[in-house]
């Protein structure tokens, strides 16, 4: 079920009715239904998966207990492997065995030892990237004794498949989301309403930004060969708004779906394209899982604590992993490595950590320093989502080679794009937005400059407006993460 679709449009006032009038202040039954309404928004793409979700939520419960059952530290050990074995298993077999094989069958031939290869037509369940980390998450912190584990089954599955976050994040914590299931849940006006003002916001960055933007990048890098380097180069913009306006509007509309039914989920995106330099952009884009792999890889791994060579060994780790999380294909894994690449400078100069608290300038200005900066980290930034949207390698080299030898700095030829300039105007208005609500914890926060109540709702109705005319109605664009 697509949080875009009719069918989302239905389901999510029917169960907040549920939830708050029918059944009360009920937490159990609140909770149950969390679980029956999320199994029934999993179920809505493929019912076949929904025994996948509930055995890794079955498996963590139980190894939970156990875990906190045994002060034997090598069958606690042992417990954990077992988890990990199992989440990492089910995700390696429906997300890599294909990438694998293929691999391992190319290695053979490259030596002029050819083998007959066995691909198999594996679907990928949606949402297995994100639930076991999350589940992972949960053994791992009761093993190092940060966590106590639940002993209430429901309240666990309802965390593991809450519907808003399931399939795509936030990759929460336990220790941040598990213990709002038990506690009592008051209806709260003002945070529902801040609520839909996200969940609009998310709409829009999805319908209008990201839709729009698919549409003109999947015809510039499909068809990659015919253009010219400055068509190129809007290609590679058009895709990088696509992807922060689809990912990042899926959190907001997750965040904010949440907080209708009276959660707090963490913050996902805080404004990465404002950055100042590559590490800044890592500690604001996909906050959920670069905190995962800081948490459970970089810190384990050592961190910042060894020498210069064992920093730069872990930085390129995670990036790597990070890359590979996101698909079973080389360009990710060059993608990752890039990242790595553009960070390691930065580590070397000990400025790594800078920009830790602000975004940009606290003030209204916007020095020249910080605006170069962000057009550089922007820059650097667009160059390395190329090798994400590339099909292949050879298609993101083929792509580069072409950009940068073949007119780049010309003018694009917009007539053979009808709307490409309305677009990058609504791109420059939803930058505003952005920018004058950057100190809040998404865009639409910004309108609380505008002093006057009468104005802001003119401006909610321009939002909805937006949507409606400058959405694709005769189709539901799936939300890219999806595929990851």
């Amino acid at each position: 079920m697509l949080f875009n679709s009719l069918d989302f449009a239905v389901f999510l006032p029917v169960v907040f009715i549920l939830y708050w009038f029918v059944l009360g202040k009920n937490l159990k039954s609140q909770n149950l239904l969390i679980v029956v309404s999320s199994y029934l928004f999993y179920g809505w793409w493929d019912w076949r998966f929904l025994g996948l979700i509930a055995f890794s939520t079955l498996v963590d419960f139980l190894v939970g207990i156990q875990l906190a059952s045994t002060k034997d530290s090598a069958r606690r050990k042992c417990l954990l492997i077992l988890s990990l074995l199992i989440n990492i298993g089910l995700l390696g077999f429906f997300k890599y065995y294909n990438f694998f094989l293929d691999n391992f069958v190319d290695a053979f031939t490259f030596m002029g030892m050819p083998i007959k290869e066995n691909t198999l037509n594996i679907i990928l369940p949606v949402g297995i990237s994100f639930y076991t980390f999350q589940t992972m998450s949960y053994s791992i912190d009761i093993y190092r004794k940060k966590l106590e584990p639940t002993k209430d089954l429901v309240a666990f599955s309802a965390f593991v498949s809450f519907f808003p976050q399931l399939v795509a994040g936030p990759i929460e914590r336990a220790s941040n989301l598990l213990p709002q299931f038990y506690q009592k849940r008051n209806f709260d006006y003002s945070k529902a309403t801040d609520g839909l003002r996200q969940v609009l916001w998310g709409l829009f960055k999805k319908i209008v930004i990201a839709d729009n933007c698919a549409e003109f990048a999947n015809t510039i890098f499909n068809n990659s060969s015919q253009y010219e380097g400055s068509t190129l180069l809007l290609g590679a913009l058009f895709f990088t708004f696509q992807i922060y306006g689809d990912f990042s509007g899926y959190s907001d509309i997750a965040i904010g779906t949440s907080r209708l039914f009276g959660f707090s989920l963490m913050q996902n995106f805080a404004f990465p394209y404002f950055s100042r330099n590559m590490a800044e952009f890592w500690r604001r884009w996909h906050i959920s899982l670069s905190t995962w792999f800081r948490d459970y890889v970089y810190i384990p791994l050592g961190g910042s604590k060894g020498n210069t060579l064992q920093q730069i060994r872990n930085i390129f780790i995670i990036f790597l992993l990070s890359g590979f999380w996101h698909g079973a294909n080389w360009t990710f894994i060059v993608w990752g490595a890039l990242n790595a690449i553009y960070f390691i400078p930065l580590l070397l100069m000990g400025k790594n950590r800078k920009h830790l608290a602000t975004v940009a300038s606290d003030g209204e200005g916007l020095s020249l320093k910080e605006f170069l900066a962000m057009i550089g980290t922007f820059s650097l930034t667009v160059f390395s989502w190329i090798f994400f949207r590339a099909e292949n390698m050879a298609h993101a080299l083929s792509y580069i080679s072409r950009m940068f030898s073949n007119k780049l700095v010309q003018s694009p030829d917009f007539s053979q794009f009808p709307g490409a300039i309305t677009l990058l105007v609504l791109i420059a208005g939803f930058l505003w937005v952005e920018w004058k609500g950057r100190h809040g914890q998404f865009g639409i926060a910004g309108l609380k400059f505008i002093p006057r109540k009468a104005y802001r709702w003119s401006m909610y109705l321009l939002i909805i407006l937006a949507i409606d005319i400058f959405g694709n109605t005769s189709e539901q664009i799936e939300f890219i993460y999806f595929q990851f």
